[in-house]
């Protein structure tokens, strides 16, 4: 059947299963937009306040379903304000396809209005982009992009189609995402790529089997990769087995259960006490899905000193680039869970678990001081919204919090930038949540800094009725960077006090939503159940100290249990 670029675009979106699409319009993708009009009810379009704004909340939407997240933009700046969203999906290993109108083909290379080079941009920061200029490429492409982004590590594709595609017509046929590996030249892609994980070695899992019966001291690290495979049960059921604690990272978030009595809490820089020595003292050390970051392994050279370090990851570039590794195990975590499933005996280390839980495993904070505090605020959540409460973060002091004091229960329950560490990403990741798990509380928790970076979606938030709750913890200032500057930098607070407009109270009502401004606990409560109450979005605005601080916290560069504050 002949058919358009555009309605080609939107067929192809129907074969992946889509039902959601983040965007904004712009002159460029107005024939797609055209088309769209005519697919109300077969695919939602939710137009957000800014590009950056959609590209988290695809994002946030990927994440939290485990599915491929879709966002459109125009060319020039429309694109480019994707940018900042394209690399956070990329750190992360989210899957969201991108897709952006360029300029007609007569027009590219000639500085034509909007025109930039989206592909040559976007190239360091996805795992494969396409500039369309042949409609009778489209079909396939738009195919190989969704497989790409799906496939082994997941992340980002850019498809940057040339506005004359969108027009011209050609002969289209419905494929079956099923068929789409037996079909012509697609099917030669396919293979050529190999988007199937690799099949782990059986004789380097025996390999750490035997390991595992030899260690006295054996710990887990729960990483992104665990969360991205949906690998929780596998993940939990092996170290139930091995009897075995468990270090989370920061993407680790819902990958083992922060209940669950194994857990040491986080790792790394703003890791628990009990992490951090854990590590340090254990002899054989497994990360799952960890690519040993900076974050986490703070200084290479000393981590996990005393360990043999076992790294399980798809991706064979991560292994010893940052931390040498005595074994690896290439594969998808859930994949090389099951195997080791299959061959680990029972195993008992009571010893071991008194020494590492015999350290804290969150922080302690001084409740008498007069002043509500995060821990205060924290726990209240946790204690008043339902247990599934999807929580999505900015980045900063408030998102380390919530990751320590939180206990993320599955995959896709914290929606944090880990990799890039993008302020303003927590609304639009909430939305991207709210719009795909209707029926579950969502909470942005977000800092004075980070919402105003990404408060203009709150319009986004007001006109789809979405009953996002954000919680902004108000100390007027960026938090993490003075916590710095009063450890490293002499207490000279350049350019980080944030006192100024606008009142979020008065914001949050401007916006059509409702809003409080509370700074004890029980008035914290009070607005957190008005809110979940309500039925619509509502902005709680938290007074907290200015000096508050992250605790604990290692340098960076320095050795893992090298605690600047405890």
């Amino acid at each position: 059947m002949q058919m358009t670029g555009a309605r080609i675009l939107l067929e192809c979106l129907l074969e992946q299963g889509v039902d959601t699409v983040f965007g904004y319009p712009g002159g460029t993708i107005l024939n797609v937009y055209d088309e769209l009009y005519n697919y109300e009810g077969r695919i939602r379009h939710i137009l957000t306040a800014h590009e950056q704004g959609a590209s988290h909340a695809a994002d946030g939407y990927a994440r939290s379903t485990g599915r491929v997240g879709v966002c459109f933009a125009t060319s020039g700046p429309g694109a480019t304000n994707l940018v900042t969203g394209i690399a956070t999906a990329y750190l992360d290993s989210s899957p969201v396809v991108f897709i952006t109108c360029n300029v007609g083909i007569g027009l590219i290379g000639k500085d034509t209005f909007q025109e930039v080079d989206f592909t040559g941009i976007t190239m360091p920061i996805t795992k494969c982009n396409f500039l369309i200029s042949d409609v009778h490429t489209l079909a396939d492409t738009v195919r190989e992009a969704f497989a790409i982004a799906r496939s082994g590590r997941p992340g980002p594709v850019v498809l940057d189609i040339t506005k004359n595609v969108t027009s011209d017509t050609c002969e289209y046929e419905s494929l079956p995402v099923s068929e789409h590996a037996k079909s012509g030249k697609l099917g030669e892609l396919m293979k050529r790529y190999d988007f199937k994980a690799p099949e782990p070695d059986h004789q380097d899992v025996m390999k750490l089997v035997e390991m595992l019966k030899a260690a006295k001291k054996p710990l887990l690290i729960c990483g992104g990769g665990v969360v991205r495979s949906r690998a929780h049960r596998e993940f939990e059921a092996f170290a139930t087995r091995t009897d075995t604690p468990v270090a989370i990272t920061v993407m680790g978030g819902g990958g083992f259960r922060g209940r669950n009595p194994l857990t040491t809490g986080m790792i790394g820089m703003h890791g628990s006490q009990a992490s951090n020595m854990a590590v340090d003292a254990c002899d054989l050390l497994i990360a799952v899905g960890c690519r040993f970051s900076d974050r986490v392994a703070l200084k290479p050279t000393t981590f996990a000193q005393n360990a043999k370090i076992v790294q399980i990851d798809i991706d064979r570039s991560e292994i010893n680039k940052n931390v040498q590794t005595d074994h690896h195990i290439i594969g998808d975590a859930k994949r090389v869970l099951e195997l080791l499933l299959e061959q680990v005996p029972e195993m008992h280390h009571d010893e071991w678990k008194d020494y590492v839980f015999s350290f804290k495993t969150e922080t302690m904070y001084d409740e008498a001081q007069g002043h509500m505090t995060p821990s205060q605020v924290l726990s209240t959540i946790a204690r008043v919204c339902p247990q599934d409460t999807i929580v999505a973060t900015d980045v900063g002091q408030h998102q380390m919090w919530a990751i320590q004091h939180f206990h993320f229960d599955y995959p896709g329950q914290l929606l944090t930038s880990g990799g890039l560490g993008t302020m303003g990403f927590g609304l639009g990741a909430a939305i991207g949540a709210q719009v795909s798990h209707p029926d579950k509380c969502v909470i942005h928790v977000t800092g004075d800094g980070g919402f105003r970076m990404n408060c203009n979606e709150l319009a986004t938030e007001q006109y789809y009725n979405l009953p996002i709750i954000n919680i902004v913890f108000n100390n007027g200032t960026l938090g993490m960077v003075r916590q710095w500057q009063t450890l490293i930098y002499n207490k000279h607070y350049s350019q980080t006090t944030l006192d100024r407009a606008p009142d979020f109270v008065k914001l949050a009502e401007a916006y059509g939503l409702s809003g409080r401004r509370v700074a004890s606990v029980e008035e914290f409560e009070a607005a957190l159940k008005e809110a979940l109450a309500c039925g619509h979005g509502y902005v709680i605005d938290c007074v907290i100290d200015i000096d508050e601080k992250v605790r604990p916290m290692v340098g960076g560069g320095s050795h893992i249990t090298d605690f600047i504050i405890a």
